[in-house]
């Protein structure tokens, strides 16, 4: 499948904290779901696809091509979405339509007026006045106004309303309509991740644990509800993460290889996260 975004092999070491050797590849058509707790290493490893921090070690293509030797090139068909916006308040959202002609050689002005007035954001009202979603709205009409081929959303849709994250997460699916087109999304809502993601890489200390097609992934686990003494029974090669409590324990299970009779829960996206990151492991 022809991979819009791949990543290699990165590694970069800081005190306390290091990529180790970061893998996964985003095919063209479709939504990455980017998971892992604060301190995983998603916001380290965007910087590094955005050439915004020096890589020690990996590749990193976009649209085929390195992300440093061709970095201008890349750049300009890349939306980028953080968790604020990152453009002077004072500004009013028509400045801000003026101010991206000069930054982007494909900016189209009336793709931008048409997002405006879909997203119903006032073009005569000072960015500092805005609410949150209003704010992460305009990050997203400017991101899609320069004919964008890749999207790079980081905890964009944190500390929004139900109402507003679902919006957004329209505006991605009708998005990557267009098969071309990709979108890496980084967040911690993980039920949003469940909507609209086709692939999910989870991130934990800095390692890349698993980067599956998401209907895939939730067909292949499990939540197990059982006693201890059901437990011990169990091959630990099924096992992928326990947590006890004063009832019983739940484990983390790969269906197919369970055997014998037993009452399996679906796991969520979540579910999964949490088993991995937090739960026991035998």
């Amino acid at each position: 499948m022809d991979a819009i975004l791949q990543v290699k092999d990165l590694c970069k070491k800081y005190d306390g904290f290091a990529l180790d050797h970061v893998s996964f590849t985003l095919p063209r058509g479709c939504i990455m779901g980017f998971i892992g707790e604060n301190g995983a290493g998603k916001s380290t490893t965007i910087k590094a696809i955005l050439n915004l921090i020096h890589r020690d070690q990996g590749e990193i293509q976009i649209f085929g091509k390195d992300n440093i030797q061709n970095e201008l090139e890349v750049k300009e068909q890349i939306g980028v979405v953080f968790d604020t916006l990152n453009l002077p308040e004072m500004l009013q959202a028509q400045d801000v339509g003026k101010m991206m002609q000069s930054v982007y050689r494909q900016w189209d002005p009336a793709k931008y007026t048409q997002y405006l007035e879909q997203f119903e954001l006032p073009v005569k009202k000072t960015i500092k006045d805005f609410s949150r979603g209003m704010k992460m709205k305009l990050a997203i009409v400017v991101a899609l106004s320069h004919n964008a081929q890749l999207l790079l959303l980081d905890e964009a849709t944190s500390g929004l309303d139900p109402i507003v994250r679902d919006e957004i997460l329209d505006i991605l699916l009708d998005f990557i309509q267009d098969d071309t087109r990709g979108v890496l999304f980084s967040s911690h809502i993980t039920g949003d991740l469940e909507k609209v993601a086709d692939y999910i890489t989870f991130i934990h200390k800095g390692k890349v644990y698993f980067s599956e097609p998401k209907d895939l992934l939730l067909e292949k686990y499990g939540v197990l509800k059982c006693t201890e003494s059901e437990f011990s029974a169990l091959d630990g090669s099924v096992i992928k993460g326990v947590r006890r409590h004063q009832f019983g324990l739940e484990a983390l299970v790969e269906r197919q290889k369970l055997s014998g009779r037993y009452t399996v829960d679906k796991a969520s996206i979540e579910d999964i996260m949490l088993f991995i990151a937090r739960g026991e492991h035998r």
